[in-house]
């Protein structure tokens, strides 16, 4: 899994670098797919449930799984978040990142700024003997005092030999509650942050997961296994 997790941190480094406007969703799923074949990766997502991409590309009020397309070009000021998972000899890893492009509103790089900081926070709380709700109380409060707010209807999730395994992890919670955290388990933790209400819908493409109320949404996720010396991020 740390070779899978350094596959998806090399490719999500490079996109971030190359990430500019004009550029199509489908160019950043090309060049995504062909970083994958040059490390001898599989795409974890293309064709998982159907999903015909090996990246989610998703734009300002988009929260995650957005499909690529030739037809959608990255403006100038949007915030684009790059979810991406890979296989490696069987295992899997998975990490998101949202990135600002051009002259970006300061509500959105602040809202950028806190949901990453809501991850750290995250793992940081991912230690063994604690349990999953104070991962997700770490992330809701710090979202929560910024006057942002947490999806509810998607949530990080265990990951190993598949992509998706238990348990679930939701970005919200209560300390002392829930699973307890043991050495040996890994842990896609991955807030999705909304500037406005937490409440979203799926578009007509069946994917699409936006905001209800149009406002914009940040994402950012590690892959991360739980240690005798605390948690151990596999796809820094």
């Amino acid at each position: 899994m740390r070779r899978a997790g350094s596959v998806v941190a090399g490719a999500l480094t490079m996109l971030r670098q190359n990430l500019s406007v004009g550029m199509t969703t489908q160019n950043i799923d090309d060049l995504a797919m062909s970083f994958l074949k040059k490390n001898n990766a599989k795409p974890a997502f293309l064709g998982y449930r159907g999903f015909p991409a090996s990246i989610c590309v998703s734009i300002n009020s988009e929260v995650v799984h957005g499909i690529p397309s030739s037809k959608r070009k990255i403006l100038d000021g949007d915030i684009v978040s790059l979810d991406f998972g890979c296989v490696v000899d069987g295992f899997y890893a998975d990490s998101a990142v949202t990135v600002p492009v051009g002259k970006v509103s300061d509500a959105a790089l602040k809202l950028i700024r806190v949901t990453e900081e809501s991850l750290e926070r995250g793992i940081w709380a991912a230690t063994a003997g604690n349990r999953l709700g104070d991962i997700g109380f770490a992330v809701q409060s710090h979202c929560e005092e910024a006057g942002f707010s947490v999806v509810r209807d998607f949530v990080g999730h265990g990951i190993g030999r598949s992509l998706h395994e238990e348990p679930q992890v939701p970005n919200y919670g209560k300390k002392g509650a829930g699973l307890r955290l043991v050495p040996g388990m890994v842990l896609a933790i991955e807030p999705m942050v909304n500037a406005g209400g937490h409440e979203v819908r799926i578009l007509e493409d069946e994917w699409t997961v936006v905001t209800l109320d149009g406002r914009l949404s940040a994402h950012f996720e590690h892959t991360i296994a739980i240690t005798s010396t605390g948690p151990e991020i596999l796809t820094r």
